[in-house]
């Protein structure tokens, strides 16, 4: 990258950090004045989502416009941070960056990494070291808040190594088992809740099992629903 280029960008996100102090300001936006970390935890997940959807219709100039949106979050949250004297953007950047040295000592270091599988494999050791996370197991640090389906691929995914996690052959018979107790005349209420959840989780794991990500393996299907859906109304 020229230095030039560098320069200008680097003035384009000074610029948009001071538009959001300016906005944030006893003369800004009165919706932006009133908002606060946990009020925009809702904005966050949309801008979030729009971006996955501008990157499945394969969108270049949307995905460029919600990345700019999602950006947009995260300048706003370092803003209240800053504002309240707990850290600012380049705290964010930083640390940012430092993650990303440490994290990498196979580029910025003396080790040598030969696939994809090691890199994944010491990027969770290290961040495990990082936090201090050895009393909380490798399942410590799974958001609460992640989609369910979502949530049960991370997880999976994280205790690979565990007694817990079924082969493909073990999940298949476990999704098949709930399949046939979900169609049981004696199962009823919880029961029923209790079974589904088998069946979804036991999904998971065959997916996983496949190399598939169930996340958006199930967003590509709904997709076609929709559009099958819309053509049969129309």
């Amino acid at each position: 990258m020229r230095e030039s280029t560098r320069l200008t960008q680097d003035a384009r996100f000074s610029d948009l950090v001071g538009l959001m102090a300016r906005l944030r300001s006893a003369s800004g936006c009165p919706w932006d004045r009133e908002q606060d970390h946990r009020s925009l935890r809702g904005c966050l997940l949309q801008e979030t989502y729009e971006v996955l959807e501008a990157i499945d219709r394969g969108d270049p100039e949307a995905l460029c416009q919600e990345l700019g949106d999602l950006l947009l979050q995260v300048v706003f949250h370092a803003q209240l941070a800053a504002e309240a004297g707990r850290f600012d953007i380049a705290d964010v950047i930083g640390g940012l960056r430092e993650k990303l040295v440490a994290r990498h000592p196979h580029i910025f270091g003396d080790k040598s990494l030969a696939t994809a599988e090691q890199v994944v494999a010491q990027w969770e050791c290290l961040k495990q070291q990082e936090r201090g996370e050895g009393a909380r197991g490798a399942l410590g640090d799974i958001p609460a808040g992640l989609p369910a389906l979502a949530r049960a691929q991370m997880a999976l995914r994280a205790a690979a190594r565990g007694s817990l996690v079924r082969s493909a052959k073990e999940a298949q018979k476990a999704l098949e088992a709930a399949l046939a107790r979900v169609g049981e005349d004696q199962v009823r209420g919880p029961e029923v809740e209790e079974a589904v959840g088998e069946l979804l989780f036991a999904a998971v794991e065959v997916a996983r099992a496949c190399g598939v990500d169930a996340e958006q393996a199930l967003r590509e299907r709904v997709d076609r629903f929709i559009a099958e859906f819309r053509q049969e109304e129309a």
